[in-house]
């Protein structure tokens, strides 16, 4: 198949590494497979089986950018492609609009956030012929909608690439802690409210008055225009007296890494679509916690997985990972689990499949369609 993934996207986040995660397991497959992209994309440097001739930069400014639909209309057809694949709302539209020029291409959107489509999209992506939903919490909120017809959502849950984020031991954080090494409590993610590292901080400032063994970490773009989230972390820092126990990393270049280096992974979120840094963590070996979001909810099973503690709730988040750090034995169980859980329901390749078959349905319709 000949496949174009489009994303105007300017930042790299959940959504931004699904795509390409997507994106490589697609060519490795042996499609061939395109992206669109903006000119500050971050996500050349993540297409590695992309060829430089695959990717094309467009202004992609918003919905409505005609000028950029009609541009991608003239990539399609002259590459042929079968399959656009959006990512992003504001993109949906474009990539109807390229897909009506360029006759013979079909639109499949992915879904990646909790938040409802305009009303207007009825009328826009009349053309869309299948919606991914990253979890059943988006499915949910799609169907409520009533946008799409029912047999046009197809949950797919993300994947996690197995090879690169299960090089971790369970086991390591205890032997840490029988050599009396310090111990480290983290949490990734964008720093935004909605990702709740207020809490987070909270919870570190409850655990420190209780043990002087645990450094905590704080890893995260803020995408913020004035940088306005980070500031605000660093003062809550201050005036927690935290500033020797927590350290705010910033963005992280190589996650895998960094979750090697976490005794226990922390997810405090006010919501949630589907939670891959949480994934990444459960197949890293490294025992969670986190708040009840409807996307951590879909992944963790209580007690066996992970744990789970109300949204905001910063004592009881403190409480579940004091009692991790004091429980070596129940770290290891619940990251076995965990990884176990990751390669049966959350594996790149089971994604990477599903989509494939999305795919391949859609152009069959095409066909009896055509035949019609």
């Amino acid at each position: 198949m000949r496949i174009l993934q489009l994303s105007s996207a300017r930042a790299l986040g959940g959504g931004e590494r699904h795509l390409a995660d997507l994106a490589n397991g697609l060519s490795r497959r042996g499609h061939e497979v395109y992206a669109a992209l903006v000119p500050a994309s971050p996500l050349p440097g993540q297409l590695s089986n992309l060829s430089k001739e695959n990717l094309i930069e467009l202004p992609l400014r918003n919905s409505l950018d005609v000028a950029s639909a009609l541009k991608l209309a003239r990539f399609v057809r002259r590459n042929q492609i079968e399959i656009i694949h959006a990512h992003l709302a504001r993109d949906y539209p474009l990539a109807a609009l390229a897909a009506r020029r360029a006759d013979g291409a079909r639109v499949v959107i992915t879904r990646h956030v909790l938040f409802p489509l305009s009303r207007i999209h009825k009328l826009l992506l009349r053309r869309v012929k299948r919606v991914i939903a990253v979890s059943q919490a988006v499915a949910d909120v799609l169907i409520a909608q009533e946008i799409f017809d029912r047999d046009e959502i197809v949950l797919i849950h993300n994947g996690v690439d197995l090879d690169r984020f299960a090089k971790s031991k369970a086991g390591d954080s205890v032997e840490r802690q029988k050599t009396g090494a310090r111990l480290c409590v983290g949490t990734i993610g964008e720093l935004a409210p909605i990702k709740g590292q207020e809490t987070f901080l909270r919870a570190a400032a409850i655990v420190s008055a209780r043990r002087d063994d645990v450094d905590f970490i704080i890893a995260g773009e803020d995408k913020s225009r004035t940088g306005e989230n980070r500031l605000g972390l660093e003062r809550m820092v201050e005036e927690l007296e935290l500033s020797k126990r927590v350290r705010i990393a910033g963005w992280a270049d190589d996650v895998a890494e960094l979750l090697r280096s976490f005794d226990v992974f922390v997810s405090s979120s006010r919501s949630e679509s589907f939670g891959i840094a949480i994934a990444e963590a459960m197949a890293s070996g490294v025992p969670v916690v986190s708040t009840m979001t409807a996307g951590a909810r879909e992944i963790i099973d209580e007690d066996k997985t992970g744990r789970l503690v109300p949204i905001g709730d910063a004592e009881a988040l403190a409480e579940a990972i004091c009692k991790l750090l004091d429980d070596p034995n129940a770290r290891v169980r619940l990251a076995a689990n965990a990884l176990h859980a990751v390669r049966e329901r959350f594996s790149l390749d089971r994604m990477v499949a599903a989509t494939e078959q999305v795919y391949q349905e859609v152009l069959e319709h095409r066909q009896v369609e055509g035949g019609a």
